[in-house]
C-alpha cells in the first residue's frame, strides 16, 4: 500500500506539477476556502468547479488515480482532510506551495498534529522563488515596484539594449499608456469559448448548492452562450488571441474606462493565470514573441511585461513577506461598514454603479476601475479595510488571498499606512472624467465633495507631503461658501451609508 499521495487545490492546475508523480494518488479537493470563506462570485465558483473536473479528466487519461473531493463533502476542509488522511495510514503528501497563508497554516498544524510528513515544492505560477524574494528584499526597509521591476528586467534580460539599459530610453511608458478610449469606437472582437460539458455541469451544481451568492451563473461578457477558459488548449486560444487582436492597443488604452465595457484591449488573463492555466513564463515569452514578429509597439509590449514581471510579481512578493502585518492595520482606524447599495449596484454614483454591475455580471473589471474607481470611492467612504477585503474577494473572479491583502490593505484602502505605496491613490471627479466616457452629472458633486472632506480631516497627513500638500492649499483658498458646500455634501452622503 502506498502512504504517500499529492494534494492539489483549485488554483494549482498546472500542465508540469512537480507535486505528481505516477503510481501516488492525487486528491483535488474543492477546499472550502476557495468555495466557502465567503459567499462568493457564482461566476467564480462555476470557473473553479468546471476546470477543476477538466482537469482531474486529464490527470486519469495520463493514468494517474484522482480522489475528487466536492465543496459539499465536510472533507473539503482540509482540517478535516488531513485527519481522515492519516486514518487511511498516509505518511507522506506532497503538494505545492499554496501561496496562501491560511491554507499554509491549517496545512501545516492538521500534518503536524496527525504525525503526517508535509513536502512542498516550489509553485510554477510565479516566476521568482521564495528565496530569491527573501534575498532581493532583504535589508531593504521599504518595498518599491518600479525598483523591483527594474532589478527583474535586468536580471532576466528582458527588453534591454545591448549596453544593458531599458530598451526605448526609460524603463516604464506608463506616462504613454493614458489615452482615452476614442468616441463611438466599438470594443475588439473578444472569442470566448463556448460553453462546455464540463462548464454546464458546473453551472448546475453552483446554481443547486450556491443559489444565493453574489452574480450571475453565465455568459459573462455579453448574451451568447460562452464562458471563461476552463482548460490549458482554452486558455492557451484565449492568450494567442488576445496577442493577435488586442495587444497592440493595450497600452495606450490601458487606462481607458468605458461605460458597460470592461475589456475594451486588456488581455483578461488573471482568471486563467491565477489557477494555473496559464504560467507567467509563458505569458512573458509569448508576448516577446509577439513583439518580434508584428508591429507592436513598445509601451504595449513593455506595459504588459510591467504588469506581469513587475505588478504581480511585486504584489506576491509583498504578501509572501508582509501578509500578517499588512491585514491587521487599520492606518485611518476607518469602521464604516459598507451598506447593501455596493453589492448592487445602486450608490448613485454613477461610475461605481457601472463598475459593480458589470462585476456582478463577470467577476471582472480592469485594474483602474478596481483601483480608481472602487477602491478610490471605497477610502473616500471611509470604509473598514477588512469590509473591503471580503467584498473584493467575494466579487472578483481572479480573487485570491495572496491579491487582496497587498492590493486592498496595500494599494487601494494605505490601510498599511504606506509599506508598499507613498501615498493613497484618491481623486476627484475629474480624473474619472478625464479618462472614460461617463457623462456629467450629480454623482461629480457627490465625488468631489467627499475627496475635499478626506483631504480636510486628514490634513496633517496630507501637508507631510509637499505635492499633496498643495491640494489642501488650493482647498483652503476656496470660498468659504463653497468649501461648507463640498463638506455638507460629503456628509449628508456619508450619512446615507449607515
Amino acid at each position: 500500500m502506498n502512504t504517500e499521495i499529492s494534494l492539489l487545490f483549485p488554483h494549482q492546475l498546472f500542465e508540469k506539477n512537480k507535486a505528481l508523480a505516477t503510481g501516488r494518488e492525487i486528491y483535488l479537493i474543492e477546499e472550502s476556502l476557495f468555495f466557502n470563506q465567503y459567499t462568493f462570485h457564482q461566476q467564480k465558483l462555476i470557473l473553479h468547479r468546471a476546470s477543476m473536473k477538466a482537469y482531474a479528466d486529464v490527470l486519469i487519461s495520463k493514468g494517474f488515480t484522482v480522489s475528487y473531493i466536492s465543496a459539499t463533502d465536510p472533507n473539503a476542509d482540509i482540517r478535516r482532510c488531513i485527519p481522515g488522511l492519516a486514518k487511511k495510514d498516509i505518511h507522506t503528501i506532497h503538494v505545492t506551495d499554496p501561496t496562501d497563508e491560511w491554507l499554509m497554516k491549517r496545512m501545516q498544524h492538521a500534518c503536524e498534529k496527525n504525525g503526517i510528513e508535509l513536502l512542498l515544492y516550489n509553485n510554477p505560477n510565479f516566476i521568482n522563488t521564495p528565496p530569491e524574494i527573501n534575498d532581493y528584499f532583504a535589508g531593504k526597509k521599504s518595498y518599491f515596484q518600479t525598483d523591483f521591476y527594474i532589478h527583474q528586467r535586468k536580471q532576466r534580460n528582458i527588453l534591454l539594449t545591448d549596453q544593458g539599459q531599458a530598451l526605448g530610453g526609460k524603463w516604464t511608458f506608463d506616462t504613454d499608456n493614458r489615452e482615452k478610449y476614442p468616441k463611438n469606437t466599438p470594443e475588439p472582437y473578444h472569442p470566448f469559448p463556448s460553453i462546455n460539458p464540463y462548464v454546464e455541469e458546473a453551472i448546475h451544481y453552483i446554481q443547486k448548492h450556491y443559489p444565493n451568492n453574489p452574480g450571475k451563473a453565465g455568459n459573462p461578457f455579453g448574451d451568447s452562450p460562452h464562458f471563461y477558459p476552463v482548460t490549458h488548449s482554452e486558455a492557451q486560444q484565449w492568450l494567442q488571441a488576445f496577442l493577435k487582436e488586442r495587444f497592440a492597443c493595450f497600452g495606450p488604452y490601458e487606462d481607458a474606462m468605458v461605460k458597460g465595457a470592461s475589456i475594451l484591449h486588456h488581455s483578461v488573463l488573471t482568471p486563467m493565470l491565477n489557477i494555473g492555466l496559464l504560467d507567467p513564463n509563458t505569458l512573458i515569452e509569448s508576448a516577446l514573441e509577439t513583439g518580434s514578429q508584428q508591429d507592436i509597439p513598445l509601451n504595449s509590449l513593455e506595459g504588459f511585461i510591467r504588469q506581469v514581471l513587475g505588478w504581480r510579481e511585486f504584489i506576491r512578493a509583498v504578501y509572501q513577506r508582509e501578509n500578517v502585518k499588512q491585514r491587521t492595520r487599520n492606518y485611518w482606524g476607518f469602521t464604516r461598514k459598507i451598506p447593501a447599495s455596493f453589492w448592487t449596484g445602486t450608490t448613485g454614483i454613477v461610475p461605481v454603479d457601472d463598475v459593480i454591475k458589470k462585476v456582478l455580471k463577470s467577476g471582472y473589471a480592469h485594474h483602474i476601475e478596481r483601483l480608481m474607481i472602487l477602491g478610490n470611492f471605497m477610502l473616500l467612504c471611509e470604509f473598514d479595510p477588512d469590509e473591503v477585503y471580503r467584498w473584493f474577494m467575494e466579487l472578483f473572479i481572479d480573487s485570491y488571498d495572496w491579491v487582496m491583502v497587498p492590493n486592498v490593505y496595500g494599494m487601494t484602502q494605505f490601510a498599511d499606512g504606506g509599506l508598499m505605496t507613498t501615498k493613497p491613490y484618491i481623486s476627484g471627479s475629474n480624473y474619472i472624467m478625464k479618462m472614460s466616457n461617463y457623462e456629467k452629472g450629480n454623482w461629480q458633486q457627490v465625488w468631489d465633495g467627499l475627496f475635499w472632506r478626506f483631504m480636510h480631516v486628514h490634513r496633517d497627513f496630507f501637508l507631510q507631503n509637499p505635492r499633496l500638500g498643495m491640494l489642501i492649499t488650493t482647498f483652503d483658498k476656496m470660498k468659504e461658501e463653497k468649501k461648507q458646500e463640498h463638506l455638507k455634501t460629503a456628509e449628508i452622503f456619508l450619512a446615507s451609508l449607515s
